[in-house]
């Protein structure tokens, strides 16, 4: 028996500032940043640090008028860092009077993201409108970005009055769920009808729950050829933000829906915010469905591996591949393919080393203190000693400059590989 996953849902194509959205494209990452936006530096060096490790939009807080005024300079200061990821303005109850107030802003920024839930009450059509029409101006993108917080009230209490009434009314939850799609869709029609392009729109319906994100996005999907951006909002802090994340993305990817996403983490104070790009990477990339950065390959360990050599080796080699992975990426294409094992005993490691492009399997507890490495299926050499690491690395090197010829021709930056076939996955 056999699953495989299922084709990209067939969604319009959305250019945002040069990157483009929708399955005809690869599944796009995006992050967004924590510093005030009013500190053009501050925004500036996260929004370049967050590009660098992969990021391709990058989403930044407007909300008052010190930060809209920011936003010109803050996109002047990474084109001068020779950083050009588009940059998206967030929009919260205000968007509309920024927007209008700040016309440089308007045109600096890739896209606008609207919350139709919070643009306001009694004037909510045209605050929305206001915003939809200076996109239009601008020749900029919107998404329509719907989240369980900040849902649209008057449509809540619309669908709940309906639902009192019905002779077979919906669980709170149902309503809910059904008010989110409805809330995107009705946004979507009201800012084609000001004039809007079909193709300038993308949405999203967030929710902090995997079964409730699962659910919406099936119902979205089923509704709209609009490409769709995935994401569970608020998914917490370390573990529980990451496997949350991982596992609504990955069933929702499985099924072929989603064109960009994020992975929302509360940073551990202090960390770098780079770390939801990593984890956005490595669940497209576990799944099949584009490759960032070589993989490495190393057993969990048990009581054959007492020393946590291997373990610190395999980390020590991941880090070296992300870090190489800027220079590689622009002169070496297909190097994010490269599979790497770092083993730690002679049961697996020789079997798992071979299966790799390139292994090394350690020596367990009591073993003979030697370490094979094999390249391409075949024992090349065995290292010994304490620099075993430096000696690996040195062979890692070399084999990508043998396999991945540098580019030649032009210069510059490998274009982006199509969407790779989706994955069979064989259930045993």
């Amino acid at each position: 028996m056999s699953l495989q996953f299922a084709a990209r849902r067939a969604t319009v194509t959305v250019d945002v500032g040069g990157v483009p959205v929708g399955s005809d494209h690869p599944i796009v990452v995006q992050s967004m940043t924590n510093t005030d936006t009013a500190d053009a530096d501050a925004t500036a060096i996260q929004v370049a640090r967050l590009a660098h490790a992969g990021s391709e939009l990058v989403r930044i807080t407007v909300n008052t008028e010190a930060a809209a005024a920011a936003v010109p300079e803050i996109v002047r200061k990474l084109r001068g860092l020779g950083v050009d990821v588009p940059v998206i303005g967030d929009f919260h109850y205000n968007g509309h009077l920024l927007l209008a107030r700040y016309p440089e802003t308007a045109a600096s920024l890739a896209k606008y993201r609207i919350n139709p839930g919070n643009v306001g009450a009694k004037r909510h059509d045209e605050n929305f409108t206001t915003i939809v029409r200076i996109a239009i101006d601008n020749d900029k993108p919107v998404r329509i970005g719907v989240n369980w917080g900040s849902l649209d009230q008057g449509l809540l209490t619309e669908l709940m009055d309906a639902n009192a009434r019905s002779a077979d009314p919906k669980d709170s939850r149902e309503v809910m769920i059904e008010a989110l799609v409805e809330s995107a869709i009705r946004s979507a029609e009201l800012a084609e009808s000001v004039g809007l392009e079909h193709d300038r729109i993308i949405l999203s319906a967030k929710v902090s729950g995997v079964p409730d994100l699962v659910e919406v996005y099936r119902r979205l999907a089923a509704r709209t050829d609009l490409p769709l951006h995935l994401g569970l909002t608020e998914a917490g802090i370390g573990d529980k933000g990451i496997v949350a994340s991982t596992a609504g993305l990955s069933l929702l990817l499985a099924e072929g829906i989603g064109d960009t996403i994020r992975v929302s983490l509360t940073p551990e104070p202090g960390a770098p915010r780079e770390r939801e790009v990593e984890i956005s990477q490595q669940v497209l990339q576990s799944l099949g469905l584009r490759s960032f950065v070589p993989q490495v390959s190393a057993c969990p360990g048990c009581g054959r591996t007492t020393s946590t050599f291997f373990q610190e080796m395999a980390q020590q080699i991941q880090g070296y591949l992300r870090d190489r992975m800027p220079v590689w990426r622009s002169e070496r294409p297909g190097v994010e393919d490269l599979r790497v094992a770092v083993m730690g005993c002679v049961v697996n490691g020789p079997g798992e080393s071979k299966h790799a492009d390139i292994g090394i399997s350690l020596p367990g507890t009591f073993e003979e203190p030697v370490a094979p490495v094999f390249v391409d299926g075949a024992l090349l050499r065995t290292l010994r000693g304490d620099g075993l690491v430096d000696e690996f690395e040195a062979i890692l090197e070399d084999y990508v400059a043998r396999r991945f010829p540098p580019v030649t021709g032009g210069g510059g930056t490998t274009p982006e590989p199509p969407p790779r076939t989706p994955p069979v996955l064989t259930a045993q």
